[in-house]
């Protein structure tokens, strides 16, 4: 009669885990229980964050990380900084070289953060309580940083980390927008008049879909507005839906100054859909030398 071989057991955090990624570090953000262990809600949370790292670390690569060149890396709207955490002891720390901000406007958070990178020993990582404005124009960070993050950045903070990118002349934005209400909000707010110019008002004239719209329309604009600066853009789902709602993932490269032809059809969209107040406080810096096609 033949034995059989005793089964093995299954380590539920194989799957989950990076190879390499720091146990320690997940307790400390309290991903995994201080037994190792690991709850349904934390998979979640640790498979968007990892996976996000995956697209962060092409980036950097093509940036030129590991081929000489320091990258600063600005991490907006930080929260409890799982993102940048996780980004350091994965990528940075291998490297030996980078180094990235924390952004937060929550000063008991970034004390947090700041003890918690001086428990393990990141020694570059350095966290400001500072709002988007503020941060522009900090000495703390520096005049340019080469990368912007912002991981599920809810409503206009989204737009609040573009503009600092384009302030700061980032080569690269990875964002995650959330709770995208601004635009809906406005669309709601001018919906009767809408109605009586376009037919194209029908698209929201339902509360459901002028949340739906809202949030869609939002993030088509953020993109425009990237290319219009000169920025290539990738849009692509970050997690299966499964995982996450808020699941769009917009990356951008620069690759010129301006592009007028972006800027143009921004403006008309804007047009169209009666929204042109956001000429004037969202997309301040976009090229004046823009033809309608």
């Amino acid at each position: 009669m033949k034995h059989r071989k005793p089964l093995q057991e299954v380590n539920p955090l194989a799957d989950a885990l990076r190879p390499g990624q720091s146990i320690e570090l997940l307790k400390e953000l309290h991903i995994l229980t201080r037994d190792g262990k690991l709850n349904q809600d934390s998979r979640r949370k640790l498979k968007q964050v990892n996976h996000l790292v995956q697209f962060i670390e092409k980036v950097m690569h093509e940036l030129g990380a590991g081929h000489g060149k320091s990258l600063t890396l600005a991490d907006h709207g930080a929260g409890k900084s799982y993102l940048g955490f996780i980004l350091y002891d994965l990528c940075l720390k291998a490297l030996g070289s980078g180094h990235i901000y924390g952004i937060e406007t929550r000063s008991e958070l970034v004390e947090k953060s700041q003890a918690l990178a001086a428990r393990l020993g990141f020694d570059r990582m350095t966290f400001v309580n500072l709002s988007v404005l503020d941060a522009t124009t900090a000495l703390a960070l520096p005049a340019r940083v080469d990368l912007v993050t912002a991981l599920h950045a809810c409503d206009t903070a989204t737009d609040d980390a573009i503009a600092f990118g384009l302030r700061k002349e980032a080569q690269a934005m990875v964002l995650v927008p959330c709770c995208q209400a601004e635009i809906a909000r406005s669309l709601n707010a001018h919906k009767a008049l809408n109605l009586k110019r376009t037919t194209l008002a029908e698209l929201w004239r339902h509360p459901l879909h002028t949340r739906e719209v809202g949030s869609q329309l939002t993030n088509v604009l953020r993109c425009l507005y990237l290319e219009a600066m000169g920025y290539d853009v990738t849009v692509t789902e970050l997690v299966g839906w499964e995982h996450s709602m808020k699941n769009e993932l917009i990356i951008a490269r620069r690759v010129k100054t301006t592009n007028p032809q972006a800027a143009s059809r921004l403006r008309a969209l804007l047009e169209l859909f009666g929204l042109t107040e956001f000429l004037h406080h969202r997309f301040t810096l976009l090229p004046d030398n823009a033809v309608v096609q």
